[in-house]
């Protein structure tokens, strides 16, 4: 800048005219550093303007181009068309189009570089009516006149138009270059219009350009955009010169087709001929190894990356940072993103993201603090990453402020960001809001209205769910596999098989039925309304079977309490080579539970070890709730222990676990350090509180907790809680107040408070409460025999035989039949099942020998009731009953 206000002032100097080229001389001279003055020639003044012009316009100096634009004037030099040219081109590169509009009006005589530069700077600008206008002025036009205007359309993005300007140019002019053609295979990718690419494909093989590489490149890239890789790899292949923007092509194309390993192969074959790397040939590798989890390889291009010089270049930087982010490596991508020198708006999107997809919610809205302090700005990217990061920690408050901060910079509108507000509020369980922020929307895409099906779906919401399915129908919009998957789970949800049914035939009309999140969805579905054979077949007929699949079906036959088929399904997908994953094992981990069958759970348990997944926070949390409900309490305590992380579903566990066995002393302190360790209780951590209560007799204890869930945590007591107050005063002798309390629940009391009543009344002798319960029972469901069971035992024990005649009488009258008790024991890995009366077992008699020996050891040690049997079956035998509805 220095020599050029030296330049000017001496410019300024009257005997200016005389010495001009002098200067010009000396100028030049002083810049590169000589102290010798050159000697004077007289060469035309137009050279030295020009010159001069020409070198502003390189360093884009504009205020001592207008001091020299004003010196030439002054001086009256009368500038020829080229001096004008380049003065018309120092004020385009410094954006002042009004200035270089008037050089040109005054200039009497213009040349097509005059026209083509005044065009190129209002394409450029983006006003494309001006540019247009002069083009259409213009006496005679050259293939940059063309291509300038050809650019310009696609620079502001109306892509149809530049393809309208290149037809016309072909058809009037038959003027066309390789840039013409890469800009117009340029628009033709971005419109993925690939019957026109393909037809530019023959006019440049008819002009002689396909061999050119320029042209080339454009041809494989615009292949590879309209989603016909194979041709796009065909043709490079066959490319008679090949350059590294070829290469960087050919692979970004890979990339954008998610052929990732393709990708990977050619940048090997690229490297092993010594094609040179760039930014865009990182960028596009390291996203593959971001979309194959492949954290070795990309660590790997890091050091490559580090060894090539590029570790201070912010493209590379932010494409591996965000590689690491992929690869649930937050860490690296933290050291990463600090390294850069620079950090632009696009690290920190991909820090945001990155934080937010890895469940790091709080992490994520730090960095959106320190951007917005940072001066950056933000961009619909920002937006969306940080409404994902509050909707990961479902964060009300924050998302709200990042919701005014999106309607403050007017990007609220931006699709992507009200797509991602739409999710957030669903997160946060603000349907209302989530509603408003969909009708609300100008336009919305696919991704819109699965947004707004999942928010349905996620809140438990299934008719809604299903209405705003036909709504997208309605609206013509095409349904994707994550559509049809939140569907299905409304539909599991509701166990409404006739939609699941009907969605199922939808999807194999829209030839979507061997997708494998659709099919895992069907499975899904199908077994929760109860039709496990028609989820198996759909898995038979799934080509390939990962293992969401497996564990659709697992987690069906567990629901179905199928737990053998659970088990042996589990041997076919090991048999398959298919690596269950942390649900694969909670699932099977939980069938063990559920019938206590500890050493399948051993086993499964040394398969965890093995595949090295014991510190899963999941896993851990199911090996609790399994041995203790095995009755193996002190290894479920060691499992307990040794948690590397414990949430509150592992805490729920272990409390669960020793109030499930009487241990409620225990299950209290568990949960005093639970609350030490600041993990917030729920509603399920109370339900085990309080039947530990109940367990050990604490009344007050019990009432204490009952109101702390509200006052302390602000946790609404559930019909569950309502129970367990139930039992804790029942156990007590208050069975009035117990009776009392369902009456004054804010809610309708269910089948498992009253029966929980009469269980009590029965321990009691209470005949009064006993009934009532039993008369409440009966309303809800008349063919509940346990209600009639627990109400007879209750009359036998009270010595009240008429109304237990009564009650016999009724049962027989409404058809009511007592189902078999049954239990089971694994003896040998073989699994044997006891009914009541049964007599099929091969060792029946050997059994039931047993079994008089130990209830007649029972009767002499006291431990038996006190009915009195002969007479409870001689009365029986008078009422016409032909057994004994007693338990001993």
């Amino acid at each position: 800048m220095a020599y050029y206000l030296w330049l000017i002032r001496f410019l300024s100097n009257p005997q200016c005219k005389t010495f001009l080229i002098a200067s010009f001389s000396t100028f030049t001279t002083l810049k590169e550093g000589k102290t010798t003055a050159p000697a004077i020639t007289t060469k035309p003044k137009t050279i030295t303007f020009s010159r001069i012009f020409q070198e502003l316009t390189h360093d884009q100096a504009q205020n001592p181009g207008k001091q020299a634009h004003a010196r030439l004037i002054v001086s009256g030099f009368k500038p020829t068309i080229f001096v004008s040219n380049c003065l018309i081109q120092l004020y385009i590169k410094c954006s002042n189009l009004k200035s270089a509009l008037k050089v040109f009006d005054k200039m009497p005589q213009r040349d097509v570089v005059s026209w083509n530069a005044l065009i190129f700077g209002y394409a450029v600008r983006g006003e494309m009516g001006i540019a247009r206008t002069l083009f259409e002025a213009m006496p005679e036009r050259d293939v940059i006149s063309w291509n300038s205007l050809l650019s310009g359309y696609l620079l502001v993005g109306d892509f149809s138009k530049a393809i309208d300007v290149f037809v016309e140019m072909g058809r009037l002019s038959g003027m066309v270059d390789n840039r013409s053609f890469a800009v117009a295979l340029k628009a033709c990718s971005i419109l993925e219009d690939g019957d026109f690419g393909v037809q530019l494909h023959c006019f440049a093989m008819k002009m002689g350009f396909d061999k050119d590489v320029v042209t080339g490149s454009a041809l494989v890239d615009m292949y590879a955009k309209c989603k016909k890789l194979d041709d796009s790899v065909s043709l490079f292949n066959r490319m008679s010169e090949r350059n590294w923007v070829s290469w960087n092509t050919v692979i970004a194309g890979c990339v954008q087709n998610y052929k990732f390993i393709e990708a990977l192969k050619l940048f090997k074959i690229m490297q092993k001929i010594g094609v040179g790397i760039s930014q865009s040939t990182y960028a596009s590798i390291l996203r593959s190894c971001a979309a194959l989890s492949n954290l070795k390889l990309g660590t790997q291009l890091h050091a490559h990356a580090l060894k090539t010089d590029f570790e201070m270049d912010v493209i590379v930087g932010t494409a591996t940072l965000d590689m690491y982010a992929k690869c649930n490596n937050m860490s690296d991508a933290q050291k990463v993103f600090n390294s850069l020198p620079n950090c632009g708006l696009q690290s920190y999107n991909a820090i945001i993201v990155g934080y937010a997809q890895n469940g790091q919610g709080v992490e994520a809205l730090q960095l959106f603090r320190l951007l917005q302090k940072s001066g950056l700005g933000f961009n619909e990217i920002t937006l969306s990453g940080a409404f994902s990061a509050c909707a990961v920690i479902a964060g009300y408050l924050e998302g709200l402020q990042v919701h005014g901060l999106a309607i403050k910079s007017n990007l609220w509108s931006n699709i992507c960001v009200a797509n991602s507000i739409l999710d957030m509020y669903g997160k946060c369980q603000d349907v209302i809001e989530a509603c408003h922020v969909f009708d609300e929307m100008e336009r919305r895409d696919a991704v819109s209205w699965n947004a707004i099906i999942a928010v349905q779906a996620q809140n438990g919401n299934e008719e809604e769910t299903l209405f705003y399915f036909i709504s997208m129908l309605h609206a013509i919009m095409e349904p994707d596999e994550f559509t049809y998957g939140s569907v299905l789970k409304a539909c599991a949800g509701q166990q409404a098989l006739n939609y699941g049914m009907q969605i199922h035939s939808r999807i194999i009309k829209s030839g979507m039925g061997s997708n494998l999140f659709v099919g895992s969805a069907l499975i899904d579905m199908y077994c929760k309304c109860g039709m496990v054979e028609e989820a198996k077949k759909i898995l038979k007929r799934t080509e390939e079977r990962d293992v969401v699949s497996w564990n659709a079906i697992i987690s069906g036959f567990s629901g179905a309490k199928r737990s053998e088929d659970a088990h042996k399904f589990f041997s076919y997908m090991l048999k398959m080579g298919v690596k269950p994953d942390d649900f694969t094992y909670a699932t099977l981990l939980d069938t063990c539970g559920n019938l206590a069958t500890v050493g399948l759970g051993m086993q499964l348990h040394a398969q965890i070890i093995k595949q090295e997944m014991q510190s899963d926070v999941y896993i851990s949390s199911t090996l609790v709730d399994m041995y203790s409900k095995c009755g193996n309490v002190q290894d479920s305590r060691i499992m307990f222990e040794k948690s590397p992380k414990r949430d509150f579903v592992t805490w729920n566990a272990m409390i669960c676990g020793y109030a499930h066995h009487g241990l409620g002393e225990e299950a209290l302190k568990v949960f005093e350090n639970m609350e030490l360790e600041n993990v917030k209780p729920n509603h399920a951590t109370f339900i085990s509180v309080l039947r530990a209560c109940a367990h050990i007799g604490l009344v007050e204890k019990g009432l204490h907790y009952f109101n702390v869930m509200l006052s302390d945590y602000s946790l609404h007591p559930q019909l569950e809680h309502y129970s367990c107050m139930v039992d804790i005063l029942g156990r007590s002798g208050q069975l009035n107040k117990a009776l009392k309390l369902i009456q004054e629940m804010p809610f309708e009391a269910d089948d498992v408070i009253w029966r929980t009543l009469l269980s009590i009344c029965k321990i009691h002798g209470n005949v009064e409460v006993a009934e009532e319960a039993a008369s409440s029972l009966l309303q809800l469901d008349p063919q509940d025999s346990s209600t009639y069971i627990l109400l007879s035992n209750i009359y036998a024990d009270a010595g009240m035989w008429d109304k237990l005649s009564y009650t016999r009488r009724l049962m027989r009258q409404n058809k009511v039949r007592k189902e078999p008790g049954c239990s089971w024991i694994g003896v040998n890995d073989k699994v044997h099942t006891f009914l009541v009366r049964d007599k099929d077992h091969p060792k029946c008699e050997e059994i039931y020998e047993k079994l008089g020996l130990l209830i007649g050891e029972m009767k002499w040690r006291g431990c038996a009731s006190d009915v009195n049997y002969e007479k409870v079956e001689e009365h029986e035998s008078q009422d016409g009953s032909s057994s004994c509805i007693c338990n001993p």
